[in-house]
């Protein structure tokens, strides 16, 4: 920070905040445009997917587990373990991400997501760095006590009490989408009731037009999967269309429910509404990249984890049947299984952290300054942490709650019981409906180091007799 900031970023702040965002977002896209024109732009990187070899001819220095083909071709699971048993602090110096610790045991992601003092989440979480252009700010990539402010505004989005409120609402959209699936005939469970399922939701929080919520999920994908910064295969020109239009329907939202605010009309317990509501977030809107980083942030994680473990639970009971079999003979077992569910399937593979000293961890030495990335996807299945074979699917799995998937410490995510209330009802109404779900060949994988996600299942429904 220079010493003019302090005087600058007012001044800074008030000019942006007489630009419509997404007028900012376009002129930014267009600035690009120019220095691509001028060879100025920095080319984002090419991934071209070809079939990765076995982890065990490779040397140590050599295994890179950012590439974003592991999880689809299936060779993640070996690549991992053999960090865990030779070097569970992997320093890998050659990525397309730039170079970067990999830490794969659990209870050394236990101590870095635990040490915020130590590992800062600052700026941002995912291996490489965002689209030149859309550096946008959020708070699960911010330190305290910024950090805790900023999420402690919309937590209550989440409290208990709202969860409760919420349930009904949630049966029943999940009972709608459920009542209209074929029966007797493939079609795609990913797109037919995992998106649809997670969009309804994200309407709901958001209190976003109902008609429009396909959109939602939309904007999540293309923030999710910029190749520099995850592998994806987002396009670039297609991201900044769809962050200014993402900016532009937020913003109309935004100062819509703050105009019924000050016209004196009773808030909803929406996530706009809260962070209206409170003195240090009310004028977000005036600080961009600050407003459309945590409503990417807060679409993105209402998203990921939920709609992949609807799919990541079909495809896990189906490779384990006699687990299918338990399941209906004992439907107590759901909260239980969901939580084995989130475990089994990781939908997010890490978190990246960076150094804020010289550390010792694992008998090796970070420096200052290193990217530290905690593969949560790992430590999920790490032999020294679960009493059970950690590559099995056990509905009944003891300590199941102490996975990862969910992160520790000061960012551990907000809405971890909204998604476990989700996939709780989900799986509910399931069994009262059919009595079995087949999954017809192998699933499509998202193209991602980051999102372990499906982007085509097709399934076959028996009804219950």
């Amino acid at each position: 920070m220079s010493l003019l900031s302090p005087f600058l970023e007012p001044v800074a702040n008030k000019a942006a905040a007489a630009v419509p965002i997404h007028w900012q977002i376009k002129g930014m896209h267009t600035f690009q445009n120019l220095k691509k024109r001028v060879g100025k732009r920095e080319q984002p990187p090419v991934f071209k997917e070809v079939p990765l070899p076995d982890v065990s001819s490779l040397a140590l220095e050599d295994i890179d587990v950012s590439n974003p083909f592991l999880y689809r071709q299936g060779l993640w699971h070996s690549y991992f373990k053999r960090l865990r048993d030779e070097c569970p602090v992997h320093y890998q110096k050659n990525s397309p991400f730039g170079p970067f610790w990999s830490v794969t045991r659990y209870e050394d992601i236990m101590f870095v997501d635990t040490h915020h003092d130590l590992f800062s989440a600052e700026p941002i979480i995912s291996l490489g760095p965002p689209p030149p252009g859309l550096e946008i700010e959020t708070f699960i990539a911010m330190d305290p006590p910024k950090h805790d402010v900023q999420r402690q505004a919309v937590q209550g989005v989440v409290a208990p009490k709202n969860l409760a409120q919420m349930e009904s609402l949630i049966r029943s959209r999940t009972a709608d989408v459920l009542d209209h699936l074929p029966v007797d005939e493939p079609f795609d469970w990913v797109q037919t009731v995992s998106i649809d399922l997670t969009s309804r939701m994200l309407a709901t929080l958001f209190d976003f037009p109902y008609e429009q919520r396909h959109k939602l999920a939309y904007w999540s994908d293309m923030a999710a999967a910029p190749p520099e910064s995850t592998g994806g295969t987002a396009d670039i020109d297609e991201s900044f269309a769809a962050s200014a239009d993402m900016a532009r329907q937020m913003s109309l939202l935004w100062r819509e429910k703050e105009a019924r605010k000050a016209a004196g009309e009773e808030p909803g317990f929406d996530l706009i509404s809260l962070l209206l509501a409170n003195e240090s977030t009310r004028t977000m809107i005036n600080r961009p990249m600050e407003f459309l980083g945590n409503m990417v942030l807060l679409i993105v994680g209402g998203n990921d984890t939920t709609r992949n473990s609807m799919t990541g639970g079909v495809l896990a009971l189906n490779q384990f049947p006699e687990e299918f079999a338990k399941l209906k003979q004992n439907p107590d077992l759901i909260p239980n299984m969901v939580s084995e569910i989130i475990r089994w399937q990781t939908p997010l593979a890490y978190m990246r952290r960076v150094a804020k000293q010289d550390i010792e961890l694992s008998n090796k030495t970070i420096k200052k300054g290193d990217k530290v990335v905690m593969w949560y996807a790992s430590g999920n299945r790490d032999e020294r942490a679960f009493e059970q074979d950690p590559d099995l699917f056990i509905i009944d799995r003891k300590n199941v709650r102490k996975h990862l998937s969910f992160g520790f410490g000061v960012h551990r995510c907000m809405g971890n019981r909204l998604a476990e209330m989700q996939l709780r009802i989900l799986w509910e109404e399931i069994l009262k409906r059919f009595d079995d779900i087949e999954v017809l060949g192998e699933p499509e994988y998202v193209q991602s180091n980051f999102v372990r996600g499906y982007s085509k299942m097709m399934v076959k429904l028996r009804a219950k007799i």
